[in-house]
């Protein structure tokens, strides 16, 4: 990155700022910078510099109360380091945003192997350095709701700000191969939910329109078992796509879950509020399955499935059963319209009146082509992925942003051909750039904390390596994203799905540089296995 000489800070960048949710301790920062360049001098004022002065003088005597004024140490247990040390990897200047502990203040991170070994305000040598000047440095991206990591798609996963991808959504494939097939060919680390949506049609045989009966539940007990014993993490189910599913299965199942701590993972079974089915009736379908046998719930992309038209009751629904300690999250993904595969059951008869759009405003993804009456047959035969535009009212995202439980996630990955929705690309940078920046429905640590610790808390019961994950904090894994507040954003669209985000800059996994200045470092394999913790 370039110095630069800026003029001082303008009253409408202030404005900027602020809407980027700099909040009190920010306003405190900004009013020790007021009369300092944007971009500090490249020549340090002191051996306790970070370029604008030590930490303490930045932030004054106005810093917010309730926010931690150092930064915090996951390990308590770190080796001290001699005055001088050599880090791997320097990132100097930033901002520093822990959402976990609330630090949000400039330092500079030092990192070794795959740790974070120091975040300090004083100057720190290393042997790779990153000028953060300007810059937010914060937690590597979680993609709690995702697909395999398919080796197209964990590029523009990365691009994102990801760096670890968490087929939540169910692995079409047992454990064991599913980890193997990965291994030292992903940029991003990966771990993946049992799904028995796939495994009941897979394994079993079982058409998706029918229930397994007695010997069928029981062979599919045993399945989950072996496979959460060997690495996968949580029950994904997708009774919409398996309407043959019965509530006694998956309450079986979610006992079974329960029973040996992992989360159940639910895509409804209805997604739109008309009789008969509706998605209130299948939110409490699984609210109940939670009461009745303690499983712990995440819903899933709840403004496409469960919320989409009556989002007000579904997230009050919601919040009543965590009020009656029901252990149960959600998430969403931050556009206006979903997306699926034409020859799924959410496409059969009075779609249109369920979901109130009409053909013409289904879009072949990766294309220009809106749907007619005389080219139905030809996609749904060739099973196209289509957006349903306007299909998720906005105020409605806006609305389950708000709530403290739900995160984003962004429910795919892009695949090869680019038949895909545009969230599998720009989730991560559009959460930030059209709901924090250009909105100001979050502010900027609480954006943050959707996409980074709150996954990582909902998973590391099961995945212990999650534990290190999703913080930036002395101890912590080094995974790590660089970007631009006044430039990330999204740029994938409905016509052209695989186009990167912009303004991440840099990328961290695991220590290493996977994305440099912008431009993905192909070379750089440094995804690791997520693997659950063994049963016994």
């Amino acid at each position: 990155m370039e110095s630069r000489s800026d003029p001082p800070l303008s009253r409408d960048r202030r404005k900027l700022l602020l809407a980027l949710g700099f909040g009190a301790i920010n306003l405190a920062v900004l009013r020790g910078l007021k009369a300092a360049p944007e971009r500090p001098p490249t020549k340090p004022t002191g051996s306790a510099s970070v370029g604008v002065g030590r930490l303490e003088e930045v932030l004054g005597d106005e810093v917010n109360p309730f926010a931690p004024r150092y930064p915090a140490t996951l390990d308590p247990d770190l080796p001290a380091l001699d005055d001088g040390h050599l880090f791997d990897l320097v990132i100097s200047g930033g901002r520093v945003i822990d959402p976990e502990s609330g630090f949000d203040g400039l330092a500079n991170v030092g990192i070794d192997d795959h740790r974070i070994m120091e975040i300090s305000p004083l100057k720190l040598r290393g042997r790779d350095m990153i000028d953060a000047r300007g810059r937010v440095v914060c937690p590597g991206f979680i993609d709690l709701l995702s697909y395999e990591p398919n080796d197209f798609g964990v590029w523009l996963k990365l691009a994102d700000g990801v760096t670890t991808n968490l087929a939540m959504h169910g692995v079409s494939n047992y454990s064991e191969p599913f980890f193997n097939r990965y291994r030292s060919l992903s940029p991003i680390h990966y771990g993946g939910a049992f799904s028995h949506h796939v495994m009941r049609g897979y394994d079993l045989g079982v058409d998706i329109r029918e229930p397994l009966d007695g010997p069928q539940l029981i062979e599919m007990e045993r399945l989950v078992r072996k496979n959460l014993d060997h690495g996968l993490a949580g029950i994904a189910f997708s009774p919409e796509y398996s309407p043959g599913t019965s509530t006694q299965e998956m309450e079986v199942l979610a006992r079974l879950a329960a029973e040996i701590g992992h989360v159940g993972f639910f895509h409804l079974r209805y997604s739109d509020p008309d009789p008969p089915g509706t998605s209130l009736e299948a939110l409490e379908e699984v609210l109940g399955i939670g009461r009745r046998t303690g499983c712990s719930l995440h819903i899933q992309h709840l403004t496409s499935t469960g919320g989409t038209f009556v989002m007000d009751e579904a997230l009050n629904a919601i919040e009543a059963a965590r009020g009656e300690r029901v252990d149960v999250t959600a998430c969403v993904y931050p556009y206006s319209f979903w997306g699926t595969y034409l020859a799924s059951p959410r496409f059969d008869e009075g779609w249109q009146q369920r979901y109130r759009i009409t053909t013409n405003e289904l879009q072949i993804a990766g294309t220009s082509q809106r749907l007619a009456s005389d080219t139905w047959d030809q996609a749904v035969a060739k099973n196209y992925l289509v957006a349903a535009l306007g299909s998720i009212p906005e105020e409605e995202v806006r609305a389950a942003l708000l709530r403290p439980w739900v995160m984003v996630a962004s429910d795919a990955i892009p695949t090869e051909g680019l038949n895909n929705h545009p969230r599998g690309a720009g989730t991560f940078a559009r959460t930030i750039g059209r709901y924090v920046r250009e909105t100001g429905v979050l502010d900027l640590r609480t954006g943050l904390a959707k996409m980074t610790i709150l996954p990582a808390l909902r998973v590391q019961s099961m995945i212990p390596a999650m534990a290190l994950k999703g913080r930036l904090q002395r101890g912590a894994d080094a995974d790590v994203v660089v970007f631009d507040p006044l430039a990330i954003m999204d740029k994938a669209t409905v016509d052209h799905p695989g186009e990167p985000s912009v303004g991440i800059e840099w990328v961290i996994v695991d220590g290493q540089v996977a994305l440099r200045r912008g431009r993905t470092q192909r070379s750089v394999l440094a995804g690791r296995p997520l693997r659950s913790r063994p049963l016994g």
